[in-house]
């Protein structure tokens, strides 16, 4: 179909079954999805008639789509996606590249070494450390350790003299226990740079759900007990050699992969080997976002309060990605979001098509950023109008779960009323930002707050 378009140039046919005149109303429910009912299942719990009602009514027209996997450009169907890339994908109206599988394009094709966030970090290597942080794995959940060999491997012949690698063990997408052959591959490598006159080395270490990888800011102190091995050197454990740390804190005490303590490597005087330091270089390796973002705060945020960092090194610091694209953050990567051409937006633009897109700030750019392919502006500001609502700052989302769901359903109404818009988009996503929370009780209200969004959006369709 791609290939169709494109030798038909941007000339979109007419629908078969659309007539001229009618408006196209496109509403995205983030975090809205089917799943056996139970007590936890706040669609299922919470009050929702208008969406009962919609897929009761059309039910040989109601399908599911998926917004993970290989359906949004991610390597497999086991990789999860998020709002970024499945707002790519909705409005490209194509599959493109993304995550793992960009990075493994980028690493293949050498691109990575040429990209802005390689030249940003490679002003350190003279003088400074590079220190690479990340699941070591072979599972392609959150990080890949073939993606870490080819980085530690590249790196190195593009000038890096002083590398330390600071390990997160992983044995919940992997056996429990595979950390000790995944460690002796990694040794393996370093050796083998160390033979090449490159300091690699393994600086500290901890298991994932203990140490670094916390999300949705449940816990900071898994950070914490990260920052303090990784930047500060400190940890209840020192031992001179990874390989050593890791099998014997694993014969402690219902001691598995996934909770090692913290560890970090010393010298032959009991000094740490690679804290990181003021001029040094970091890398977080993991592609996937979730479990990196805190990490990326604490390295980046001048103003930062969730724990004392004790000191906050000046260093060149880069994501392997950009793991929250409404919070810029971090602001510098090694892999850039994909280039998306031929969207739907550039499409309607291109045809002459009115379009109207609105949502609140926490999801504007997924309604206009994101959905026209990692892009600012309009196509044609003479066709397009956005309308930002702003959210509530400062108070959870659990504080305020119906978030501004009707205000933004209420300006798409007006703008379908308007007889000025040919397409109307929207987002309401209470099932998300407050899902997140893990509040069931504001989850719930959220999403009779999404249904009834609907409904006025409904209304305004049916009334025009």
């Amino acid at each position: 179909m791609a290939r169709r378009a494109e030798e038909a140039g941007w000339k979109l046919a007419d629908h078969p079954r659309l007539g001229k005149g009618k408006v196209v109303g496109v509403v995205v429910l983030d975090g809205w999805g089917e799943a056996p009912p139970d007590p936890f299942n706040c669609i299922h719990v919470a009050d929702t008639p208008t969406l009962d009602a919609l897929k009761k009514g059309s039910p040989e027209r109601w399908r599911l789509i998926k917004a993970h996997g290989t359906a949004v450009g991610l390597p497999t169907d086991d990789d999860m996606g998020n709002s970024e890339v499945g707002h790519n994908a909705l409005g490209a109206g194509q599959i493109y590249a993304q995550g793992a599988k960009l990075v493994d394009m980028a690493l293949a094709s050498g691109k990575i070494y040429e990209g802005e966030g390689f030249k940003y970090i490679q002003k350190s290597f003279e003088t400074g450390t590079l220190h690479l942080i990340g699941l070591l794995s072979d599972g392609g959940v959150h990080s890949r350790i073939d993606q870490l060999q080819l980085l530690l491997k590249g790196a190195s012949e593009h000038g890096a003299k002083r590398i330390r690698v600071h390990i997160l063990t992983d044995g919940r997408d992997v056996l429990d226990g595979s950390s000790v052959t995944f460690l002796e591959t990694l040794e393996n490598d370093l050796a083998k740079l160390q033979e090449m006159g490159v300091d690699a080395r393994i600086a500290s270490g901890g298991g994932r759900m203990y140490v670094t990888m916390d999300r949705y800011e449940n816990d900071w102190q898994v950070v914490k007990r990260g920052w303090d091995a990784q930047v500060l050197g400190e940890a209840p454990h020192k031992f001179q050699n990874a390989l050593e740390a890791v099998k014997k804190l694993r014969e402690g005490p219902k001691a598995n992969d996934q909770y090692l303590p913290p560890f970090v490597i010393v010298d032959e005087s009991g000094k740490p080997v690679g804290p990181i330091l003021d001029g040094d270089a970091v890398v977080t390796f993991n592609f996937r976002a979730d479990r990196m973002v805190m990490l990326a705060k604490a390295l980046e945020c001048e103003n930062f309060d969730k724990f004392d960092r004790v000191r906050f090194p000046k260093i060149r610091y880069a994501g392997m990605l950009q793991y929250d694209g409404e919070l810029k953050l971090p602001s510098h990567y090694l892999v850039a979001p994909p280039e998306i051409e031929r969207t739907s937006g550039e499409y309607l633009a291109n045809n002459g098509i009115h379009t109207y897109a609105c949502s609140e700030t926490v999801k504007f750019g997924h309604v206009t950023f994101f959905w026209n392919g990692n892009r600012s502006g309009y196509f044609n500001p003479n066709l397009e109008k956005y309308e930002e609502i702003p959210s509530d700052t400062g108070i959870p989302f659990n504080i305020q779960p119906k978030m501004k769901a009707r205000e933004v359903a209420e300006k798409a109404r007006d703008a379908i009323l308007s007889n000025k818009f040919d397409q109307v988009r929207v987002n309401i996503a209470n099932g998300d930002m407050v899902g997140h929370t893990g509040d069931l009780e504001a989850t719930i209200i959220g999403c009779k707050a999404a249904d009834e969004a609907v409904k006025v959006h409904h209304l305004g369709v049916h009334a025009n």
